[in-house]
């Protein structure tokens, strides 16, 4: 059940880390994303990977 459970753990992260990379992909398209300074762009970014943290632990 351990290895199921696992396999499902890594198959949601790469989904959602594949939503999150062409997501950063598709930010250039948007106006607002273009007016974060740095540290926005920043905090942005580690808030994805925050999620994703979550969700492989």
């Amino acid at each position: 059940m351990q290895g199921i459970y696992s396999i499902l753990l890594l198959v949601a992260s790469n989904v959602f880390m594949t939503f999150a990379w062409y997501g950063h992909l598709k930010m250039k398209q948007f106006s607002w994303f273009h007016a974060l300074p740095l540290i926005g762009v920043i905090l942005f970014s580690w808030g994805i990977a925050f999620f994703e943290y979550k969700l492989s632990k």
